[in-house]
This record gives structure tokens, C-alpha cells and sequence, in this order.
């Protein structure tokens, strides 16, 4: 069974909104929950994701209400913090982690800390048993890619091509693939451009895929009532579950 990852902007459009959605998520499909911290520049996303990271932020959300809306839904639904590292930082990463721990928060995605920063950190996340996630892109050599997945944990991040998440570029991924999975068993998740039709194609040779604004895209309509927004984006995660295991 091939695994399916949804993102969303915590507090977007208002913190109790994440919840319900996150919760209805699991409950169609979804395996894992990438809970965004909304950021300022927020430099791998596109445009869809980048305006609900300002929403959110306008509105007044704050790091506690990540954790705020994380102690509900991470009992329920595996959860994982995506964000930059800037907040993480100034929160204090031991504390952070302690906290993630307490929460149940199973991971973090931090896609401005590089692999060598990262390895300072490397014990940290062990001691408080949570993964920091790898990443890894088609344009790594394979010394590079055995490198950076030899110590990766819950899966890695396949960047499906160079560029921001939601622009739906094209690129052959078999052989960064191939490569991954010469040196780990760890999965091989394929995030960026992956949306209801272009899921089935991205996770040939994968383990699982990783979805965000094409859920977050549904957030930004203005005309849909709440409850149309978390129906239409559980008929999304149904989907493309489905697609990805046909």
C-alpha cells in the first residue's frame, strides 16, 4: 500500500478549521499530516501556499497555535511539523523537541536547513524519538544521494524536480529512484507538483506521494463554505489514494 501525505497551513483560515480538516483527512486516506507553520518567506512554495502562510500570519497565528492545534490532532492522525527553521530555532531546539515529543509529533520537515546543518541536530531528534526528514533532489549525484539517506528516517523527501512546490513541472524520477533505493530501505515519498492528476505517474517507483497546495488551493476559494472545503479536499485525498494504489 502506497502511502499518501497531505499538507496544510495551520490556522488557515482559522486554527479550529485545521483541526476539523486534519481530522477528516485521516478519515479519507490521508497516512500522514504535514502541518504547515506559516513562515514569512517561505522560499520552496509556490504561490498558493506562500498567500495561505501570509492569511494565516495576518490573522494573528502565533508557534502556539501550532501546538495548540497539534496536541488534538496528532493522538489521531500521524502528524509532522513542515515549516523553516527560523521559528524552529528560536524556539530552542531542545525544547522543540521535547515538545514534539510530548505533542506526538513524529517528524519534522525543515526545507532551508541543509543536510550538513542538519547532522548537529542529529542526536536531538533520536533522543526525543523524532524523525527529521531527508531530502533529495533528481539533480543529487549518487555519492550525494547515499550521503544524505544513510541516516534518513520515516521517509524521504523526492523533490520531483528543481523549482517551488505546486508549479507541476515534469521530470523523469526513475533514476534518482533507483539510486535512493540502492542505498536504503527507508520509503521514498515524491512531493512537489503531485496533485489528482499527476499522482499516478509521480509515484511509479515510490513509496508514497506528498500533497499540498493542490488541498491548499481549495482553501484559498473564497466563495466555499467550510464544510465544502474540507468535502472537497477529503474527495482529493480519496483520489488520489486511490490512483496511487490502482
Amino acid at each position: 500500500m502506497k502511502n499518501l501525505v497531505a499538507y496544510i497551513t495551520t490556522g488557515f483560515p482559522e486554527k479550529s478549521f485545521t483541526v476539523d480538516l486534519a481530522l477528516a483527512l485521516g478519515e479519507s486516506g490521508v497516512d500522514s499530516l504535514e502541518l504547515g507553520v506559516p513562515f514569512s518567506d517561505p522560499v520552496a512554495d509556490g504561490p498558493v501556499i506562500e498567500k495561505a502562510n501570509f492569511l494565516a500570519l495576518e490573522k494573528g497565528l502565533r508557534f502556539q497555535d501550532v501546538l495548540d492545534v497539534s496536541a488534538q490532532i496528532a493522538p489521531k492522525v500521524d502528524t509532522l511539523w513542515m515549516g523553516y527553521f527560523n521559528p524552529f530555532y528560536q524556539y530552542g531546539m531542545e525544547a522543540l523537541l521535547q515538545k514534539a515529543q510530548e505533542l506526538g509529533v513524529s517528524g519534522m520537515i525543515i526545507p532551508d536547513l541543509p543536510h550538513e546543518e542538519a547532522l548537529a541536530y542529529h542526536e536531538l531528534f533520536n533522543a526525543n524519538s523524532v524523525s527529521n526528514i531527508s531530502f533529495v533532489a533528481p539533480t543529487d549525484g549518487d555519492a550525494r544521494v547515499k550521503e544524505v539517506v544513510s541516516s534518513a528516517q520515516k521517509f524521504i523527501y523526492l523533490v520531483a524536480y528543481a523549482g517551488i512546490t505546486g508549479s507541476g513541472q515534469s521530470e523523469d524520477l526513475q533514476p534518482i529512484i533507483s539510486s535512493i533505493k540502492t542505498h536504503t530501505q527507508t520509503p521514498v515519498y515524491v512531493g512537489f507538483g503531485v496533485n489528482e492528476k499527476t499522482a499516478k505517474d509521480k509515484v511509479k517507483g515510490a513509496d508514497g506521494v506528498i500533497v499540498g497546495s493542490a488541498f491548499v488551493n481549495v482553501l484559498l476559494q473564497e466563495t466555499l463554505t467550510y464544510a465544502q472545503k474540507i468535502q472537497q479536499c477529503c474527495n482529493i485525498a480519496s483520489e488520489i489514494k486511490q490512483k496511487i494504489n490502482d
